[in-house]
């Protein structure tokens, strides 16, 4: 009702707007004519509106219920085991069934495995493996979300995810009524059968492995393995989903104010005077997408163990291993494909001239080959079990970095020692019983990494394009420098420096590990931004290095060992600290303060920002501390990169702490396990739910019913107004303000969490009631998982402080209830 007395549900406002639920519905009924009873959809009374929008009132539709299933998903498997001395066998099959927890998302996976070990002789064995898995699943045909650099703003294009629909969607509205998005009827439950994605997922793999016992201690092993994977993604926009409606609402049935300001149509540039048109007549859209990967892995590698009179002990290592993976992406989208025709292809050539004219893609078909090569070895020495020293070196290289020779090809190494102290002679006579076991550790290394698998600009990477012109009529290849040439690119790289200990107590009724590490990454690779004499503005560089440093404890304890009950218990901590010491690339308003965090030299990695926010103004609208340090409302530059020591650091998004509680109760043939979870140290952006202006559509959170509403609320509140239509073309750029606030200091909350993970209780049955029906073992286990938070920061109110809402098919972990049966012929 605030909205409407705003100006934003009148008639003239909203019967042509792009999207209205309840009050667009309520003019529609009061426009359409019964030629045969000569009376209108709704009386255009005062009685009348409020008749039926007090329905609407007290409708109060549960989305979340009617979106999300409690389901029955089911899992069967079955395997066999069969050989001689000469000769082993193991078979398995299993079947996963789940119908999805929300609309749209059943899955069904089919997995087999064969493998075989044959003793050929009596120092040579074969090992032959071979799995494959086939998933068929369904997922909602909606796209992830966008951010609007410029204005701030996030962006969900023709999204129906049945997670970010339930949060969103106002509960007035009636779940069987159409209410209109994109100009264009909708039902959240049509669009769900109508906009959906088959994924098809194929996985091969065949492994062949020979170990020869040459002498006493000297094994060779020599493994091949090939595997092929199949993805294809199927996306159907049939013939009446609310997206392929979009594309002509406006000319069937003809509005001329509608065809004035519908975005999916089409104006021909060639003719000044034409109207807009459909470039989908008839019929949907259907999208594929296939990726495919072959890879093949060879390695041989040779093992030596020898001792002197059992006292020094050796261990010697060495091989190679190459490995190739050739990548394969194709797309394609076909326009006017009828799905309620039998599949005819009822294509417009205006399609295929507004495609040209924008420079699109019509198909696409792309290939990555990666090629790597390792050579590695090891050496270990023990005295007596007492002090061991171990010894690793590899040196790889692979065609995606750079073509000079120290970049492509890297030496690392480990070198590690150990104090096993309980093997000393004086140990047990001097702790006795008290300390069972103690090991002193410590190694340190340089391991590498290769970098994003985006990373391919060590040689200049030069594509074929279609340069744009601007009419469809003319047209040409030729070839860009996509990416340019980086010959000194090379490996992400890190020193490490560990040392831990381990004791055991009372005869190892009580285990404590600690361990503590140091780490200083460098050469790593982002976008390093340039002055563009080579061409391109911005290029993947070995840029940044980052300091880290960290413990982790483990404490385990037997609290009760009975003869018929035991009570044992295991406690993880650890904490950790980053800091990115060196950073040669530059960071913008908008990657600093977004959800997910960024990185800025003297900070975190995926560090988070934010706007600092001072209060509401006298007319209700926020307040905020610019990039020039001064307040103001709607003058916030997104894009800024210079000034940025405006922004408030909030803290990392990764958490600092992190670890788990279990206990494990067992009484006779009973087994209760109870396992919590934990993490604190990090910072959770509040869902973007703000805006400068909102449909009848939208659903508004909690915090609304403390917004400002009259001139001094802003004495006592931080939520913003609704703003008035008027105030929005009065005050220019006034969504920036409201995305402001979205990334300001008001909608930050603490990510630390306390979860009960997983409850779960099984029972073995006793072998002699088995063993009178023919069966070695069953057992009957119940598992609960995901259960609930114990704790988390309220202004989350119902967030989760573990899921980032990025639209597409992303949903929060749910609650799973498993019953499991085991049973041994």
């Amino acid at each position: 009702k605030e909205m409407e007395e705003k100006g934003w549900l009148e008639f003239a406002a909203i019967a042509g707007a792009s999207n209205s639920g309840v009050y667009g519905k309520m003019y529609q009924l009061i426009n359409t004519y019964n030629k045969t009873n000569g009376l209108y959809g709704l009386a255009n009374t005062t009685a009348a509106m409020n008749g039926y929008l007090r329905q609407a009132e007290f409708r109060n539709t549960d989305w979340f219920g009617a979106l999300f299933n409690n389901n029955l998903s089911q899992n069967h498997a079955v395997s066999i085991t069969s050989g001689t001395e000469k000769a082993k066998f193991y078979a398995s099959l299993s079947i996963f069934d789940d119908p999805g927890w929300t609309k749209a998302s059943e899955v069904k996976r089919y997995t087999a495995n064969a493998n075989g070990s044959y003793n050929i002789s009596k120092n040579l064995r074969l090992s032959l493996l071979s799995s494959a898995a086939y998933r068929k699943q369904q997922a909602p045909g909606t796209l992830s979300q966008e951010v609007d650099v410029v204005s701030g703003e996030v962006k969900r294009d023709f999204d129906i995810n049945p997670y970010s629909y339930a949060l969103n969607t106002s509960r007035t509205l009636d779940r069987y009524e159409n209410y209109t998005r994109n100009y264009a009827p909708f039902n959240i439950f049509d669009e769900l059968d109508n906009n959906y994605i088959d994924l098809n997922v194929t996985d091969l793999k065949f492994q062949g492995e020979l170990n020869w016992k040459i002498i006493q201690g000297l094994e060779v092993n020599v493994l091949g393995a090939i595997k092929y994977q199949s993805s294809t993604q199927e996306h159907h926009i049939k013939d009446h989903s609310n997206q392929a409606e979009a594309y002509r609402a406006g000319i069937f049935p003809e509005d001329a104010t509608i065809r004035e300001k519908n975005p999916f149509l089409y104006t021909n540039p060639d003719d000044p005077t034409s109207l807009p048109e459909t470039i989908l007549p008839t019929g949907g859209i259907y999208e594929r997408t296939i990726y495919s990967m072959k890879s093949s892995d060879f390695r041989a590698t040779a093992t030596y163990n020898t001792s002197i009179e059992d006292t020094h002990l050796f261990n010697f290592f060495a091989g190679a291993e190459t490995s190739s993976i050739d990548r394969n992406k194709t797309w394609f989208r076909g326009w006017g494909y009828e799905y309620d025709n039998g599949g005819n292809p009822f294509y417009d050539y205006r399609a295929f001239k507004q495609g040209k004219e924008e420079n699109s893609n019509y198909y696409t078909n792309q290939w990555t080959y990666d090629r790597n090569v390792a050579f590695f070895a090891s050496a270990t020495y023990s005295y007596k079990g007492r002090y061991t020293i171990n010894g690793t070196g590899r040196y790889e290289g692979s065609n995606r970095l750079g073509k000079s020779r120290k970049a492509r090809w890297l030496p690392t190494w480990n070198i590690a020692g150990a104090w096993n102290a309980h093997e000393e002679n004086w140990f047990k006579n001097t702790f006795g019983t008290a300390l069972s076991h103690a090991t002193f550790k410590t190694s340190y290394s340089l391991t590498a990494d290769r970098g994003p698998s985006d990373v391919s600009n060590s040689k200049a990477v030069i594509l074929a394009t279609t340069p744009w012109k601007p009419t469809s009529g003319v047209s040409e290849s030729g070839l860009k420098i996509d990416q340019i040439e980086n010959s000194e690119l090379t490996y992400e790289k890190k020193h490490e420096f560990n040392v831990g200990i381990d004791f055991g107590f009372l005869n190892n009724r009580i285990n404590i590990a600690a361990d503590y590490y140091t780490r200083n990454n460098y050469d790593l690779i982002g976008l390093c931004y340039t002055q563009g004499a080579g061409g391109a503005i911005a290029k993947k560089a070995n840029v940044a290095g980052m300091k880290s440093h960290g413990f982790e404890i483990t404490l385990s304890t037997k609290n009760i060992i009975r003869k018929n009950f035991s009570w044992s218990t295991d406690f993880i901590f650890s904490k950790s600290k980053t800091e990115i010491s060196r950073l040669d690339a530059r960071s913008n308003v908008i990657q600093l303060i977004s959800g997910v965090g960024y990185a800025k030299q003297g900070y975190p990695v995926r560090a988070l920002f934010s706007i600092p926010f001072v209060g509401l103004n006298k007319e209700g609208m926020p307040t905020f501390i610019n990039q020039n340090n001064e307040t103001t409302v709607t003058d916030i530059n997104f894009q800024e990169f210079d000034k940025l020591d405006f922004l408030k650091y909030e803290g990392p998004t990764d958490p600092t702490i992190n670890g788990s509680f279990g206990n494990i109760f067992s009484y006779k043939a009973f087994r209760l396990n109870v396992f919590l979870t934990y993490s604190f140290g990090n910072k959770v952006r509040l869902d973007p739910t703000f805006k400068s202006n909102y449909s009848d559509l939208t659903s508004m959170p909690r915090e609304f019913k403390n917004r400002w509403t009259l001139p001094g609320d802003e004495n006592t509140t931080s939520i913003p107004a609704i703003a008035s239509r008027r105030q929005e073309k009065d005050i220019k750029d006034l969504q920036y303000a409201y995305n402001a606030y979205n990334y300001s200091t008001e909608r930050i909350a603490d990510g630390g969490f306390i979860r009960m993970k997983e409850i779960s209780l099984s029972y073995d049955f006793p072998s002699q009631w088995m063993s009178k029906i023919m069966v070695k073992s069953l057992q009957l286990k119940l598992q609960a998982t995901n259960l609930f938070l114990l704790y988390a920061d309220k202004k989350l109110n119902g967030q989760d402080p573990e899921f980032f809402n990025s639209g597409g098919v992303s949903t929060p972990n749910p609650q799973q209830f498993t019953i499991t049966v085991r049973l041994g012929i």
